[in-house]
């Protein structure tokens, strides 16, 4: 005689078999909701394994986090690190691609409002592409957002350790400097005709970290200044983003320039250039902001015989003179 199962037994082993699964797989599919940096809702999925970056500080902040091998697609400005450079490009951050973006198929977008149009996350989130838009402001902005992309990629560990580390530096960079005055600097956006920063823009902030601050104080974030105006503020330091010339060159050019050649910072050979990495709110920014205090505060980094050796030279008029 053949039995049968009962029919409330066969419902009870069922919802036990799916009490055990339920954990194991359910929470790993389930999509993710969050609020960008400019208050857009978006949805995420549960895995983010396929990623397009629409700036160059954004590539380089999943690369930083260890993630380089889920970008599926940056810009063609996106240069950091040198693998960057080989993934499929999908134009200028300020007018991308749509098609090409969406022929990468990724789970999700990264843009930023420093260079991307809004136009572009607007046009990815109506084809139900999710765009995370980052807003940093400030170097400790930009410690933050490197945080909220790693949670939204869906590594929270990896990205408090990378802030972490990032946070320790800047901490130990304060502690040798809380002594020191500020240097002050003109930091040269563009030489012809002449163009530097305002205090509020995140350059000027990356300065500070630095003990460094700008000669200018307008409140314009891109003012441009006659040659009289500098002369008036006889800046410490004057400050360039690399353009691959060399600091060298550019103090040579300077030198050869009326009314620049005789600047306090040229005579002394207080010239400095500065990675490109100064303008992108990336974690490699803490790379320049270290070198550039270095630059600025050599004797906060120099040992007592090193101090005594460079007051010598500078006496002797070999080297230049640290104020």
């Amino acid at each position: 005689m053949k039995r049968t199962v009962p029919t409330r037994s066969c419902a009870a082993i069922a919802a036990a078999l799916l009490a055990c699964v339920a954990p194991a797989f359910g929470a790993q599919s389930v999509p993710r909701n969050f609020t960008d940096e400019v208050g857009r809702a978006i949805t995420v999925p549960a895995k983010v394994n396929r990623i397009v970056s629409l700036a160059p500080n954004l590539t380089e902040t999943v690369y930083a986090l260890g993630l380089g091998d889920r970008v599926v697609g940056d810009t063609n400005w996106c240069d950091t690190p040198e693998a960057a450079k080989s993934k499929p490009h999908v134009g200028d951050p300020q007018n991308p691609s749509i098609e090409a973006i969406v022929a990468l198929h990724p789970d999700l977008v990264l843009a930023t409002t420093s260079i991307n149009a809004v136009d572009t996350a607007d046009s990815l989130q109506r084809l139900g592409i999710a765009v995370y838009t980052s807003d940093p402001h400030t170097v400790r902005g930009m410690l933050e957002s490197t945080g909220h992309i790693a949670d939204v990629i869906g590594v929270p560990q990896q990205g408090a350790d990378l802030v972490g580390k990032l946070q320790q530096r800047l901490d130990a960079l304060h502690a040798r400097l809380s002594d020191r005055p500020m240097a002050h600097v003109l930091f040269v956006v563009w030489l012809d005709p002449l163009q530097s920063i305002g205090p509020s823009t995140f350059i000027a902030d990356a300065l500070r970290w630095a003990s460094a601050e700008s000669v200018v104080t307008t409140s314009q974030p891109w003012p441009r200044l006659s040659i009289e105006e500098v002369v008036r503020v006889q800046p410490d330091y004057i400050v360039f983003a690399d353009d691959h010339e060399g600091q060298a060159t550019k103090l040579a050019d300077l030198r050869a320039r009326a009314v620049w050649r005789d600047l306090d910072a040229v005579v002394r050979g207080h010239v400095v250039d500065v990675s490109q990495e100064i303008i992108r709110p990336s974690p490699g920014l803490i790379d320049v902001i270290e070198q550039l205090a270095r630059d600025v505060h050599p004797e906060a980094f120099a040992s007592a015989r090193e101090n005594s050796a460079a007051q010598a030279n500078c006496a002797e008029g070999t080297a230049p003179c640290v104020r």
